[in-house]
């Protein structure tokens, strides 16, 4: 792979069988699970539209703190990163923190 992140086990370049927001959901996920304490009551609500997703991202309200970072700092950097995934990939994202 040699310098390429993977996400599901495919290399960015590889197509994928499911929708786009599917790959940048992963990647949310991946993210999210590191960061709170309580894995399993992370869950992700994904709403496709025409070229758009939105994610919506459900935790424990102890977890939501984690997520949303001092002064959003935290949930800024996975929106960037969800958004930069779905420009290549061909979506648009949005990121929500539901608590």
């Amino acid at each position: 792979m040699a310098g390429q992140a993977a996400i599901s086990g495919a290399p960015l370049g590889q197509a994928e069988q499911g929708l786009p927001s599917d790959r940048v959901a992963d990647l949310v996920e991946y993210i999210v699970c590191g960061l709170v304490t309580d894995e399993d009551r992370v869950s992700l609500d994904v709403t496709d539209g025409e070229g758009s997703a939105l994610i919506e991202i459900s935790c424990a309200e102890d977890d939501a703190g984690r997520v949303i970072g001092k002064r959003g700092r935290t949930i800024k950097a996975i929106r960037t990163l969800a958004r930069a995934l779905g420009s290549r990939v061909g979506t648009a994202v949005e990121v929500e923190v539901l608590g």
